[in-house]
């Protein structure tokens, strides 16, 4: 398609999505009742109420909606093509991405049979009003967790990560020795450290960061008090795009919350505070089987962390909703997996009887709390935390758990962060591949959770920034590789896997933004 008409579908795609939203409604009766005012006249009526969008700041809005639209909707294509090669357009990724949704599925299944626990059920009336009575209270709950089990974890998807080859390739065609060194055998475009510095020209070591302490030529307090005015500004504005082109500096600690939500324009009006309620009832009304994985997954992962303990009741109250949230299964148009179904019981064998689960479409695995964790350090208020974290996530996270040849999938993640470490530290790559540690088996569970949990929360946040910034995960590679940079003279002299990671251990007393200059901007090339 020529560029014209592939501009003229963009626009249609976002018109059809919009006019079906609650701004749509909204513009449309602020528009009816300017007619009123004595300052519309009829025959400059269409500039009048334009004029009247302009400056009551519903124009912005929908500027707003729109820049939202822009980063998550399919990118344009032909109109004839088939709907899974929008998803993706590798059949292999596609193909490998299905058996794995399968495997998934029926170890979900399995569980289900072998506890004899439904995969959903109507709550009893006593169950309900217990429930609803200790809704901000679960944390205190101790249910008998011990016979369910998340239904993977990490290292089980790298496994298939790792397994993954394009039968179309001929890897004998590669040229250098150093392309086998890696776990990750798939023939992607991933960008080297010259195309990363012209990606990410504003980290470079002059411009002035949110998360350094000591800038080159700028005084700290004078470069964060000059560059928190800044940030005031763009609030007071509302601009999605310049808040976006702001954060890639980093957020002050008192203008992030609302910057995050203005980039993803996730708001909290009367409509979003109502669906949050109606995910609430939801909750309350039914019980799934998934919901015991939540449980079990918070207990295993954040009840235990020294910076998430607290918010264990934020954590089941969102994550709980979310389940339930069938706005989530949108961004399956986009996702190169396809929501998981399973058959109503007694209606076994009836293909049209299928119904998405959970409703969200989203099987929580081992550490997907973790998504959600650091974000209660922002939102107090548990329905704009829900707004923030499921935009988060049908924006980047669903990327990093699922098999697609995205820049920022996690694929190409794991083959850049292997790519970096291979071209700029040769020696060390080859070292740790000698003693049986791949680096990629040990960067793999920072990478699939974007560093939460391993990071101090305010170098995480600083980090999340970036992503936010650059509207990519590519940084998240960037900064696995600049880990193992900063720590190579002591993983130079390890003998295992084992005291490899132990080496890798403890990640919170690392300064993200430095290890990220220097690993981009000082690294010889």
């Amino acid at each position: 398609m020529d560029e014209g008409s592939e501009l003229s579908l963009t626009i249609a795609q976002i018109v059809q999505r919009l006019k079906g939203s609650h701004l749509h409604s909204q513009i449309e009766r602020q528009a009816k009742e300017c007619l009123h005012q004595p300052d519309i006249k009829l025959e400059s009526l269409k500039e009048d109420v334009r004029s009247f969008l302009k400056t009551s700041g519903w124009e912005r809005q929908l500027q707003n909606a729109v820049y939202r639209e822009l980063h998550v909707q399919l990118p344009p294509s032909h109109p004839a093509a088939p709907a899974e090669h929008l998803k993706e357009p590798l059949a292999y990724m596609r193909k490998a991405q299905a058996s794995w949704e399968k495997r998934v599925l029926k170890s979900l299944n399995s569980m289900s049979t072998e506890l004899g626990v439904p995969l959903a059920r109507m709550r009893p009336a006593a169950e309900q009003k217990e429930l609803t009575n200790k809704w901000n209270e679960m944390g205190t709950d101790e249910p008998d967790l011990t016979r369910f089990r998340p239904v993977y974890a990490p290292k089980d998807f790298l496994e298939v990560l790792i397994g993954l080859r394009n039968p179309n390739h001929d890897s004998s065609e590669d040229i250098g020795v150093r392309s086998h060194w890696g776990l990750i055998q798939v023939p992607l475009n991933v960008r080297d450290i010259p195309q990363l510095r012209q990606a990410y020209s504003e980290l470079n070591l002059t411009t002035g960061q949110l998360g350094i302490d000591d800038h080159a030529h700028i005084h700290p307090d004078l470069f964060e008090n000059e560059y928190v005015q800044v940030g005031k500004k763009v609030l007071l504005e509302q601009d999605s795009a310049a808040a976006q082109q702001y954060s890639r500096q980093g957020c002050s600690t008192g203008l992030r919350a609302d910057l995050w939500a203005l980039i993803l324009n996730a708001t909290n009006q009367p409509q979003d505070v109502m669906h949050y309620e109606q995910l609430t009832a939801g909750v309350i009304q039914h019980d799934l089987l998934v919901d015991n994985l939540i449980y079990k997954d918070v207990k295993l992962t954040a009840s235990n962390d020294d910076y998430y303990f607290v918010f264990e009741d934020f954590l089941y109250q969102v994550l709980l909703c979310f389940s339930r949230d069938t706005a989530v299964l949108d961004h399956f148009k986009y996702n190169s997996a396809t929501p998981p179904k399973s058959v109503i019981q007694g209606k076994e064998g009836d293909e049209e009887c299928a119904v998405v689960y959970p409703p969200n479409g989203v099987i929580p695995f081992h550490g997907f709390s973790m998504y959600v964790a650091p974000l209660c350090f922002l939102y107090n208020e548990p329905s704009k935390l829900y707004s923030v974290f499921r935009e988060m996530y049908i924006r980047y996270f669903f990327r990093l758990h699922s098999i697609s040849s995205s820049p920022s999938g996690i694929v190409s993640l794991c083959l850049q962060f292997e790519r970096l470490l291979q071209t700029y530290l040769p020696q060390l790559f080859y070292h740790l591949r000698q003693i049986g540690a791949q680096p990629l088996r040990i960067a793999f569970k920072w990478m699939v959770r974007a560093f939460s949990g391993y990071l101090s929360t305010d170098q995480l946040l600083l980090l999340w920034d970036r992503i936010l910034g650059y509207d990519s995960l590519e940084i998240v590679a960037v900064l696995a590789a600049a880990v193992f940079a900063f720590r190579a003279e002591n993983l130079m002299e390890v003998t295992s896997l084992a005291s490899a990671e132990a080496v890798l251990a403890d990640l919170s007393t690392l300064k993200v933004m430095p290890l990220i200059q220097i690993f981009l901007f000082a690294t010889a090339i």
